[in-house]
């Protein structure tokens, strides 16, 4: 699991940290990076990103890794 607590932690930069794993591989069912969570879209416009946009990325990276109960 990712979250971007653990990223700011391993960067001393102040801008939010790439999720990037360098795991890059894209999952056809999910249609997300098996590494990081981001969808293509997301992968391709992270370096125009603001800190906002960055900020909400992470925020949906972190909600597509919560498990989910089957009812």
């Amino acid at each position: 699991m990712i979250n971007l607590e653990d990223a700011r932690a391993r960067h001393l930069d102040p801008e939010v940290p790439s999720p990037c794993i360098s795991v890059c591989q894209m999952n056809p069912a999910t249609g997300l990076c098996s590494g990081c969570y981001r969808t293509v879209d997301e992968i391709a416009g992270w370096g125009q990103a603001g800190e906002t946009q960055r900020l909400a990325i992470w925020e949906r990276i972190e909600a597509r890794q919560v498990p989910r109960s089957i009812t």
